[in-house]
């Protein structure tokens, strides 16, 4: 489908401007090197090449055919192709699930007919794709007309064709090089996954560009994903569409904290894609990628020629998270006595004595990459830079520094004419005029580095579970929760308020009371918790006034009693949660917990399941953290236990099937270090069986 040795075009047109004409075009301009075939039964000759009346005509089997003819005709074109033994279809034609019922019922018999003879099919709905390096373009865009694009080592796969190009077409006057672009369009069969995974391993490409509207195929993006990151290949995505969790929102805090936008994050930050929110961001990265320097462990160092400029790069790289370490003490020093007025801190000001005095400029470059150690070093000369005096003096310094540094990620600011940016860019620098810029892109790569230099995901070994046909109880849920891994505060189910006293005494006190139902999921909403029950009496009142309450505001559930339970004290309260996405299955959540779970939102999101190391980073990425970590004196929490919780959780999700809808355990009791962890409160939402 990318790279064929001939090509049938269905529908196709002798005018070069009609969407049968334009990729006939476009390829002979550009010398594709295979075979093109038109096929249209009322022209002999399409464009100077012989034309064909049908399919069946053709005199050879085209590796791939554009199909550029309408509704039904088109469904009838890939049948034909089909049955002459084509492998491969790129689908023009519109008019099909994106419109009606109808039209995806059409949908259905184009991609029956493809499936019937093994042929695969991208769109339909779709603008094509084009590959540059052979020079195939069955692509009907307009965005030729402005120019051709720049061989280089990006490519871009996009749901949308319009955007797609358009990413194309400011790569293009960026003169950035992106050698292949494939638009998926419905994605009645390829998805932009399966693009993405092909991507991954095409000598082609080497850095990705995605546009995604929504996942189809969770299975083949994540395994396309994975295979970026293990070849080494960073992939920059802008998802558009944000929209919460449908049905069960309600009913789930983990469900109503989460988003389907949430959770796709999650996914992406889990196989270290860089997320874009504009165009303009996507090709920053994209292009300071190209240069194919990750530094897994990234620091930055920069050098100035102005304390003003060096105090915006460090709210930038602060803000982004890129430590920028204060150069050694004597390194500090031996640049002080250089120019007594720079300050050589980090980062480091050279003033604009250094290029006034460029042997000067010299020494602060190679002391500062050398002495400094940075992953990632940023020169700042603005209009310096680009000055037909001072550009000539200062590029040489420039270049011997990369050079000798040339592991590191070497980054220029600088207002420059055209020709000169080019030149250091030669030279191994990326440019940029805005220094934040720079920084939001410099942060991204050492996210990937990160990333590549992790090691493997382990397997982690799912248990068999079995759910019970119904929504469970409170009391039932923690039981089947801490069979899985998550335990329990010590506590019992009571009929009567002599078993309430009876378990109360049992635990001694204080001890908490709940009203026991399996309508009532959140109990707190209707009064159904009790605390700081002190001793039997209280006990009793608790008994009495929960099940009136329950009367009152939950008339028509059923009441099965009252939850007595050991009521413990000086622990953090965390929360776990388990939401099932329609894409991609059952997620994690821990964030800090009781009723402020949904109003802060600290929380974490991972797909299940995962190792119990995975649990402890998403639990220290918290920005609640330093509660369970001694904040103002108080004791560090367990925080491996907390993380053996959410990894059981994690397990007990990924073995329970598309039954189990949501867990909320919520709140999770973490008691200080070496004590353990416990669950105060559960629900597990099933889908009854009938």
């Amino acid at each position: 489908m990318v790279r064929p040795r001939s090509v049938a075009v269905v529908g196709a047109s002798d005018d070069a401007t009609r969407i049968g004409g334009r990729p006939i075009a476009y390829m002979m301009d550009q010398g594709f090197a295979g075979t093109i075939l038109p096929v249209n039964p009322n022209r002999p000759k399409v464009q100077g090449l012989p034309a064909f009346a049908s399919v069946s005509a053709l005199p050879s089997v085209p590796d791939v055919a554009i199909v550029a003819v309408p509704g039904e005709a088109a469904v009838q074109a890939v049948a034909d192709l089909g049955a002459k033994g084509c492998r491969a279809a790129i689908v023009f034609t519109a008019g099909f699930a994106e419109v009606d019922e109808a039209g995806a019922a059409m949908q259905d018999r184009l991609v029956a007919a493809a499936r019937g003879h093994g042929m695969r099919i991208l769109g339909p709905n779709c603008l094509g794709l084009f590959n540059a390096a052979v020079g195939f373009y069955p692509m009907f865009s307009t965005s030729f007309e402005q120019g051709w694009p720049i061989r280089g080592n990006i490519g871009i796969a996009s749901q949308s064709g319009a955007y797609g190009t358009h990413v194309f077409a400011v790569s293009r006057a960026r003169g950035l090089g992106t050698t292949v672009c494939v638009t998926t369009g419905n994605e009645s069969d390829v998805s932009l996954g399966e693009v993405i995974g092909w991507m991954a391993q095409a000598p082609e490409v080497e850095v990705i560009c995605a546009y995604a509207e929504g996942i189809r195929e969770s299975d083949r993006f994540i395994a396309a994903l994975d295979l970026a990151r293990r070849n080494r290949k960073p992939v920059v995505m802008m998802k558009v569409g944000r929209s919460e969790l449908g049905g069960h929102a309600a009913k789930s805090h983990t469900a109503s904290i989460a988003g389907d936008d949430t959770i796709t994050q999650a996914v992406l930050d889990e196989f270290g894609v860089v997320r874009a929110g504009t165009t303009e961001q996507m090709l920053d990265i994209a292009y300071a990628a190209s240069r194919r320097i990750y530094p897994a462990r990234n620091s930055l160092g920069v050098i100035t020629v102005s304390g003003g400029a060096g105090v915006l790069i460090s709210d930038a790289a602060e803000a982004a998270g890129i430590p920028m370490p204060p150069m050694p003490d004597d390194a500090q020093a031996k640049l002080k006595s250089l120019i007594s007025f720079s300050a050589p801190r980090n980062p480091v000001d050279c003033t604009a004595q250094a290029v006034n005095q460029t042997e000067m400029f010299e020494h602060f470059l190679e002391t500062t990459a050398e002495a400094g150690g940075y992953a990632s070093m940023m020169v700042f000369l603005t209009q310096t830079g680009g000055s037909t005096t001072m550009a000539p003096k200062l590029r040489p310094y420039l270049k011997k520094a990369r050079e000798k540094f040339s592991d590191r990620l070497w980054v220029l600011s600088v207002i420059a004419s055209a020709d000169k940016v080019k030149g250091y860019e030669e030279d191994g620098y990326l440019v940029f005029e805005d220094p934040t810029r720079a920084v939001a892109a410099i942060e991204a790569m050492g996210r990937f580095g990160a990333a590549f230099a992790a090691p493997p995901a382990e397997e982690i070994p799912v248990p068999e579970v079995t759910l019970p046909a119904t929504t469970p109880t409170e009391a039932e849920g923690k039981r089947i929760l801490a069979q899985a891994g998550v335990p329990a505060v010590p506590e019992k189910a009571c009929a009567s308020v002599a078993e309430a006293v009876a378990a109360a005494d049992s635990f001694g006190y204080p001890v908490v009371g709940k009203i026991l139902s399996p309508d009532i999921l959140h109990k707190s909403e209707i009064g159904g918790v009790i605390l700081d029950l002190a001793n039997a009496d209280a006990v009793r009142e608790a008994h009495a006034t929960l099940l009136a309450r329950a009367a009152e505001r939950a008339p028509g559930a059923r009441i099965e009693g009252v939850l007595i339970a050991k009521q413990i004290k000086g622990a953090v309260e965390m929360a776990l949660g388990v939401a099932r996405d329609p894409v991609f299955g059952p997620v994690a959540m821990v964030g800090l917990g009781g009723v402020f779970i949904e109003i802060l939102k600290d929380v974490s999101f991972r797909r299940c399941p995962f190792s119990e190391a995975e649990a402890e980073k998403m639990v220290r990425s918290l920005k609640g953290f330093p509660l369970l970590d001694g904040a103002r004196g108080r004791p560090k929490a367990d925080v491996k236990a907390l993380a053996g919780a959410l990894a059981a959780l994690s397990r007990f999700a990924a073995g329970a099937g598309d039954r189990l809808l949501s867990v909320d355990v919520n709140p999770l009791l973490v008691l200080p270090e070496g004590q353990g962890a416990f669950a105060a409160d559960a629900v597990i939402e099933v889908e009854e069986t009938h």
